[in-house]
């Protein structure tokens, strides 16, 4: 029997006879593999070599993706490969391919627990993802609804859905059960969202309504004493009626912004007629305003009290002539008075503090007395922030004379304890 070989790889393992069939050395054995019946080619191995290779390379071409397959595809693989290598129609060394096919199985399967680590791994960050993304929406659904910005919140919450479902589609699967549970409650935290949400707006529109048919009230109100000539009761009407303005709450924003107008409007009607009236007094009573203006100078000349028998009988000369000297102007005779009820003040206080001396207990009242100064000072300061941020010229000035007087009082209270 005739042969043809090759003494160097591939080739060397196969061989062609005379008959023109193609044999493969094949471990210890020797088999079959092809044959030429009509006349071998001029390399009659190439072609089974090359068959070979091909095989060869998709052992290699497994070896080189190996990291990156999945166990799956590693499975399925092997088993392609190790069918292809059982009795392949090949020349080439079979069955160190073979070897090397089974150390690819053991890396393989060194692989494979690594996939199912990372797996595991993969699962756990997953599940972790899944749990913060439903906390955070029942974090939003559980705010003190009167807190929640609901624009903010309600796109967080699709926000998080969207997170959802995207780690549904590209991360790894959670078992059924974990999945359904989670599911659950960030569902769950969806209804209660959007169930506080309904709640909150409706109890707002009912709130607003409410608070729009109160300021209408307070309007009808301002509007009918917007006329009347009696300026002190008046005034204080129109504070409470700022007061009742305040707690009525707020309607919708621009029909809010429309009451207000009213309302403003129509205090500035009493207002503008009552400071023509004081402009008025004011010329009216300017000449008996400069005679009180002495007779107070003359008071507080008795400051500091001395002899506080002789300032008793001065002052009271004093106020005798006040009240035979004619009316005040409304604008400066809060002022005026004011000054001299604080020389009054100054020797009441004189008196107390001539008794304090021999009894301990007035002390405590006294102290009494300058607390309820301060706290009533402090009440008015409030109040002049409060028209001071509205606008009010005239309450402006009136809490501004009243503010003066109370701490007149408050230095004389403390320098007549000290």
């Amino acid at each position: 029997m005739s042969s043809t070989t090759s003494n160097s790889g591939p080739h060397s393992f196969g061989r062609v006879d005379a008959d023109g069939n193609v044999w493969v050395r094949d471990g210890n054995n020797e088999r079959q593999v092809g044959s030429y019946p009509d006349g071998a080619p001029e390399d009659p191995l190439a072609l089974y070599v090359r068959r070979f290779l091909d095989l060869e390379a998709t052992v290699n071409l497994f070896e080189t993706r190996l990291p990156g397959l999945s166990a799956r595809d590693i499975d399925s693989t092997l088993q392609v490969l190790r069918e292809q290598l059982v009795e392949p129609a090949v020349v080439g060394d079979i069955d160190s391919l073979r070897q090397r096919v089974e150390k690819l199985a053991e890396v393989a399967e060194a692989r494979k627990a690594e996939i199912a680590v990372e797996r595991a791994q993969a699962k756990e960050q997953a599940l972790a993802k899944r749990t913060a993304i439903v906390e955070e929406a029942e974090r939003i659904a559980g705010q003190d609804v009167d807190k929640t910005q609901w624009k903010q919140s309600g796109q967080k919450l699709r926000e998080l859905l969207d997170e959802w479902k995207e780690a549904q589609r590209h991360g790894p699967r959670l078992d059924k059960t974990t999945e359904d549970g989670l599911w659950k409650r960030f569902s769950s935290a969806r209804t209660v969202f959007d169930r506080n949400r309904r709640q909150f707006f409706a109890a707002l529109d009912a709130s607003q309504n409410e608070a729009k048919k109160l300021k209408e009230a307070l309007i009808a109100e301002a509007e009918a004493i917007q006329l009347s000539e009696d300026w002190g009761p008046t005034s204080m009407a129109y504070r409470d009626l700022m007061d009742r303005w305040r707690r009525a709450g707020r309607a919708p924003r621009k029909i809010d912004d429309a009451l207000w107008a009213r309302f403003r409007a129509a205090q500035q009607v009493f207002f503008d007629r009552r400071r023509a009236h004081d402009q008025e007094n004011d010329q009216r009573y300017a000449a008996d305003l400069k005679v009180k203006e002495a007779l107070v100078e003359q008071a507080e000349a008795l400051l500091p009290i001395g002899d506080l028998e002789e300032a008793k009988q001065k002052l009271r000369a004093i106020q005798d002539q006040w009240e035979e000297s004619g009316r005040l102007p409304n604008r400066e005779g809060a002022k005026v008075e004011g000054r001299l009820r604080a020389v009054e003040e100054a020797v009441r206080q004189a008196e107390e503090a001539e008794w304090r001396r021999s009894n301990p207990e007035t002390q405590a009242r006294a102290e009494g007395m300058l607390s309820q100064l301060e706290d009533s000072i402090a009440e008015l300061e409030r109040e002049l922030a409060a028209a001071q941020a509205d606008g009010y010229a005239d309450q402006v000035r009136d809490i501004t004379e009243a503010l003066e007087t109370k701490r007149s009082w408050l230095k004389l209270v403390q320098e007549s304890m000290n």
